[in-house]
């Protein structure tokens, strides 16, 4: 029979594991705030990347990984992640009962979402839209690697722009029916700016609530995060994304992204006539 003292330990590694690594895959490549533009109808997206997320407790990384994007129907983007993952609790006692354990790594939770823009961008109001997402338990429970139940990220995004600036902002609320979890809000609000046809960069604060003690995030935390993309000369649908940033207020935090970006679909000004919720590549422009 499996002992009290390894059943908790099991639990906190579950939860460690996939609260921290799904802000990775949840928000908008290569930052943790979101926006509310769904691809472009009849385009795509598909990125490979890596990543992490930790505290003191434990670090918890996320690679190699792939998401996928469709434009499935105007105002309506269908999303799939599937990741392998690791954690690597730091063991020490003052973090108990989580951040204890063995490390693991393997196939984590598989994310589903579904966003939908609802209104559209004009001279005095935003672009807004909702990002819906559930984490199927694919990860290994007893690994720690799968919270072992379903659960929700429930966010609502906006958008505006000014020339070369594009402000994103929003929040949400994350559901996880787990033992040694809290539900808790979480907000994110980013700057971005096209410095030239070939590099972006922008800088986010990210905060969130305390998530349970089962989790490497028990106290609440708020991150500076500063990243951008590289659109390579030849090649306009494919980018580099890269982003790091560090906790200013509340619980030590870290966070970090790296990956690869393309874009495919059928002509935008074939698609105009049918979509009028364009955007580049991610820029996040829709039409003026």
């Amino acid at each position: 029979m499996r002992s009290v003292e390894t059943y908790g330990a099991r639990v906190a590694l579950a939860a460690l594991c996939v609260v921290a690594a799904p802000w990775l895959w949840a928000q908008g490549p290569p930052y943790q705030t979101d926006d509310p533009v769904p691809v472009d109808l009849h385009h795509y997206e598909f990125y490979i990347f890596g990543g992490m997320d930790g505290t003191t407790a434990e670090i918890d990384s996320t690679g190699p990984a792939i998401e996928f994007n469709w434009g499935a129907i105007p105002r309506v983007q269908l999303h799939a992640i599937l990741a392998l993952g690791a954690i690597a609790p730091s063991n020490n006692p003052i973090y108990l009962p989580g951040g204890t354990g063995p490390g693991a790594f393997g196939l984590t939770d598989m994310e589903l979402g579904t966003k939908i823009a609802f209104i559209k961008e004009s001279k005095y109001v935003p672009q807004i839209g909702a990002f819906t997402m559930f984490e199927i338990p694919t990860g290994s429970y007893d690994k720690g690697l799968g919270v072992g139940k379903v659960w929700y990220k429930l966010p609502i995004w906006l958008q505006k722009n000014a020339g070369p600036w594009t402000f994103d902002g929003g929040a949400g609320y994350q559901v996880v029916p787990q033992i040694g979890y809290r539900n808790f809000p979480y907000t994110g609000w980013l700057l971005k700016r096209s410095l030239s046809d070939r590099l972006e960069l922008g800088a986010e604060l990210f905060a969130h609530g305390r998530e349970g003690f089962a989790a490497a995030q028990t106290e609440a935390s708020a991150m500076v995060d500063l990243g951008g993309y590289y659109h390579f000369k030849n090649h306009p649908g494919e980018q580099f994304l890269f982003a790091y940033g560090h906790s200013v207020a509340g619980q030590t935090e870290n966070y970090a992204y790296v990956g690869m970006y393309w874009t495919w679909g059928k002509d935008a000004k074939k698609d105009s006539a049918q979509n009028d919720w364009m955007r580049g590549p991610m820029n996040g422009k829709g039409i003026e």
